[in-house]
């Protein structure tokens, strides 16, 4: 299948394209290169450019969005502004150009951010080094795990209401244009080698190696033909923060690297 990944230079891109690149032919549209080991079609673009956009989705079966604003700046008013831009007429330009091409699927990697977080850590993580400039706010009181696919997002931060409002507009994809689109959200996506983080407790609980976040976006790909569908993704397997019954049932998905495991000696 030749897929658009929109969005593929960046930190999930690089860690997921070898993998998509063995079951898809991929183009990548970009202000930077991809990662150069891996073989896909580069086209140099910016979202804000809707004909650049249009010309990107031209002959493509699906499109893979997960273009993000930067991280430099995190939580300032310039970068909560580059986000917004990206999440909301940024994947609308996409989505509407794709289905203006006749593409009928997509994928948006969202986040579990689209939640407040729960406000509890790793409970057998005491004495997990904490690096205080990891983002991940301290959670909300009386939840003690996140939510699942059947209760509305509620994040009020500018990085899950962006997210939020992304699931939005595909949503809208699905009802006003008749698109498929799967929303996967990602928790914490790490190197193969590097998984678990070991900065945050919380983050070493959910976070996904780049394999699993490929694989989800593999079933995701496969997925069509549903309307819109949020799954969470994540490397918890034993459940403990995540509930991940929908994507187990529905995509057939679950971590092959779980956090509940031993760290690696």
């Amino acid at each position: 299948m030749r897929v658009l990944v929109i969005g593929g230079s960046g930190m999930v891109g690089g860690l997921v394209l070898p993998y998509l690149a063995e079951r898809h032919d991929l183009r990548v549209f970009d202000l930077k290169p991809p990662r150069p080991d891996v073989d896909v079609e580069y086209v140099a673009g910016d979202l804000r450019d809707v004909a650049a956009v249009s010309r990107a989705v031209e002959g493509v079966d699906a499109v893979v969005f997960m273009a993000m604003g930067p991280m430099a700046g995190w939580g300032s008013l310039d970068n909560a502004r580059a986000h917004f831009e990206v999440a909301v007429p940024g994947l609308h330009v996409a989505l509407r150009a794709a289905y203006e091409a006749g593409v009928t699927h997509a994928v948006y990697t969202s986040s579990m951010s689209v939640y407040a977080e729960p406000a509890v850590d790793d409970p057998g993580a005491e004495d997990t080094p904490r690096d205080d400039t990891v983002s991940i706010s301290p959670g909300v009181p009386g939840r003690d795990r996140y939510p699942d696919e059947s209760t509305p997002p509620d994040a009020t931060d500018f990085y899950g209401l962006a997210k939020r409002l992304g699931e939005e507009v595909c949503r809208n994809a699905a009802e006003v244009y008749g698109m498929s689109v799967v929303a996967l959200r990602l928790c914490h996506p790490v190197a193969d080698a590097e998984f678990p983080r070991t900065d945050h407790p919380r983050a070493r609980l959910i976070c996904t190696s780049a394999r699993d976040v490929a694989r989800a976006l593999l079933a995701g790909l496969d997925r069509r033909g549903h309307g819109f569908e949020p799954f969470a993704i994540s490397g918890d397997g034993a459940e403990r923060l995540v509930p991940m019954a929908r994507a187990r049932e529905v995509l057939g998905w679950t971590p092959l690297d779980s956090t509940d495991q031993p760290d690696p000696a």
